[in-house]
């Protein structure tokens, strides 16, 4: 039996991160500010950026990273004006976040107020990760999901710091670089709204909860071994899942998800992480779960790069 706690006292929280450096938590809330995290409790606020976004349904302050170094802090959020942002900032001594040095590092516009994507992520090779959706409406009207020349719907890997030249760089080792047409941020491709990923911290495998249209919900996994998705078409919008979608997307060489699930008492799927700690021996090597609706966390059990409990 697992005991959950309920942590009171936050606004609207939609993510956690922390700095490894010091094992500093923080909670960040969606109408524009980050919370230290004390004791279970609300603490100091980190960073307040309600000035620049608020929360407007999918929109608001949706993802923070912190640098391996513990130094720097990426955020991800809609601006004032609908469009994706990433900004860095430098954490001072106390843990919070220095407004001054707030930086541009990668924004794009939205054409619609949904599917915004949001979280974002350092992976094993201190590239970051950021995902992104499908740019909204339903359906991926433009069709944008599986297009080489847009960002949108996508997972996008930079190197987010600031060179004399850039704002950030793309990663030579990126799949699609040098390809004509194609924006060489790109990482893995076909993704409807990737609302939460992780990295396995043993492997480096990437696990990707991708939000689904109206009937199938979806856990993708990018395996460390096989690249870590370089490269990878997850398949939306020719599949919602493993079931075609649109006929006018082609369907070759999606790879399929490792789990899906229909909607029903469950609904859109909020993502969450392999296991690996100690606290709970028994779900060692579970990918523990939730979604929007049920109120419930699910776990699945892997082994040999497949399902084989939940």
């Amino acid at each position: 039996v697992v005991a959950l706690v309920r942590l009171a006292g936050f606004n609207q929280p939609v993510g956690m991160s922390w700095r490894s450096t010091d094992g500093t938590v923080y909670v960040v809330e969606q109408d524009g500010r980050v919370v230290i995290m004390a004791d279970g409790q609300p603490g100091a606020v980190a960073l307040d950026m309600s000035d620049l976004t608020s929360a407007q349904g999918e929109r608001g302050l949706l993802g923070l990273a912190i640098s391996a170094d513990g130094g720097m802090a990426y955020v991800n959020y809609t601006d004032n004006d609908g469009r994706t942002q990433i900004d860095e900032y430098t954490i001072v001594a106390d843990g919070t976040f220095d407004p001054a040095t707030r930086r541009s590092v990668l924004g794009f516009a939205q054409p619609y107020p949904n599917h915004n994507g949001g979280d974002l992520a350092f992976g094993p090779d201190n590239m970051l990760y950021i995902g992104t959706g499908d740019g909204g409406s339903g359906g991926d009207p433009d069709r944008r999901a599986l297009d080489l020349s847009e960002w949108l719907g996508k997972m996008l890997r930079i190197d987010p710091r600031a060179t004399a030249d850039a704002a950030y760089t793309v990663p030579p080792d990126n799949p699609f670089v040098g390809v004509d047409g194609a924006r060489g941020e790109i990482w893995s491709i076909g993704l409807r709204n990737p609302w939460r990923f992780s990295f396995d911290r043993t492997t480096g495998d990437l696990w990707i909860a991708d939000v689904g249209q109206n009937q199938w919900e979806e856990v993708d996994v990018a395996w460390a071994a096989d690249g870590g998705g370089r490269g990878l078409n997850f398949g939306w919008s020719a599949w919602e899942g493993s079931h075609p979608f649109n006929a006018d997307q082609s369907p070759d060489g999606a790879t399929p998800p490792i789990h899906e699930y229909e909607h029903g008492s469950d609904c859109s799927i909020s993502g969450g992480a392999l296991y690996r700690g100690t606290e709970i021996p028994a779900l060692a090597g579970w990918y523990v779960f939730g979604d929007y609706c049920s109120g419930q966390v699910r776990a699945l059990q892997i082994a040999d790069r497949a399902v084989v409990k939940q």
